[in-house]
């Protein structure tokens, strides 16, 4: 009888492990890591939250970080999920799980648009935030919550009323909440244009006037930008869709007169916390990303942000890693069926 107590309590202690372990495999397979490479960024851990209806940030995300990875930085990438299936799912406003990843990140990069997370998870964005840890905001990032005015954290939404936090995560964090379309969407592309007076920023290393083009169009801002906001690059309206369409011209020039700002850099703080810098673009669509100059201004921004501006190469490495073939823009538009393994 000893023996078959032993044997039993032998049995259930594998299979408590067992359920463990796969409990946990269950739970991994709904995000994607990165391991760093040696390079620069090597102990540095990046955090990447996708889950936007429109730009495929669930595309356009996991092909940054595997370049973020190429420089040593590890990267964890989070997607909008639905919780049934366990499949990657934009329209999925109300659960983008491991967030907990953000307790131990150096840099949070965010890509979302109008979510209304639960509190569990709001709360672990606030906590990262409180602490003034960095962020780089792409594209939506700027209306990146849509959340009840009697939630927990209702102030994050684009639209707060908030005292604490008017207009939301995107206009007290990033610089800008969701205010319009500059460019005609979907008719007007995007030209990067250095801003005169940031020539010499870090972050600009590598980029020259027309390197930065995409399909996106310029999202309109209110000028000059918040704060100690600091233009970097001002974003040309284009007539068409391919990078050596013209200005517009007409009635339409004067969307070229003054330009918007298309990338900035500003500092934030929730609460009376410690300051935190912020890289924001209101570029950032999967598509976009095929551009070589987007794509330098972003990995030279996570150096900048997580303290590396000084080890930013004159020429880093932004090749696209393995097959980059992103969806075009636009609603209810994503691959069916993908799971995050699936974009590994």
């Amino acid at each position: 009888m000893k023996f078959f107590r032993v044997c039993l309590g032998v049995f259930a202690s594998l299979f408590l492990a067992h359920a463990i372990a796969g409990a946990a495999d269950v739970a991994a397979e709904q995000w994607l890591v990165f391991e760093g490479a040696e390079g620069p960024g090597k102990g540095k851990r990046v955090v990447l939250i996708s889950g936007d209806e429109e730009y495929r940030s669930e595309e356009g995300l996991p092909q940054l970080a595997k370049i973020l990875a190429r420089h040593g930085f590890s990267c964890t990438v989070l997607f909008a999920i639905d919780p049934k299936t366990g499949e990657i799912s934009p329209n999925e406003q109300k659960n983008i799980p491991g967030l907990e990843a953000l307790r131990k990140a150096d840099l949070m990069v965010i890509a979302t648009r109008f979510r209304n997370l639960p509190d569990e998870q709001m709360k672990e964005i606030d906590d990262y935030l409180k602490a003034g840890r960095p962020v780089i905001g792409m594209r939506t990032a700027t209306h990146a919550f849509n959340i009840p005015a009697d939630r927990a954290y209702g102030h994050y939404s684009f639209d707060s009323k908030a005292e604490k936090m008017p207009q939301g995560f995107g206009r007290h964090v990033l610089g800008e909440t969701w205010i319009s379309h500059h460019g005609h969407h979907k008719f007007e592309s995007t030209r990067g244009l250095v801003a005169p007076a940031a020539k010499t920023d870090p972050i600009l290393r590598g980029i020259k006037d027309g390197d930065i083009w995409g399909p996106s169009d310029v999202y309109g801002v209110r000028l000059p930008l918040p704060g100690d906001s600091r233009p970097l690059v001002l974003g040309q309206v284009l007539e068409g869709m391919t990078p050596d369409s013209p200005l517009v011209e007409g009635a339409d020039a004067k969307k070229n007169d003054p330009m918007m700002p298309v990338a900035w850099t500003k500092t934030y703080s929730l609460e009376g916390g410690p300051k935190g810098r912020v890289f924001a673009t209101t570029m950032g669509a999967a598509t976009d990303l095929s551009s070589a100059g987007l794509r330098r201004l972003l990995v030279n921004a996570a150096y900048w942000a997580t303290g590396l501006e000084g080890q930013i190469p004159e020429a880093a490495n932004v090749d696209i890693v393995g097959t980059y073939e992103p969806t075009a823009f636009g609603f209810n538009g994503g691959k069916k069926g993908l799971k995050p393994a699936d974009l590994r």
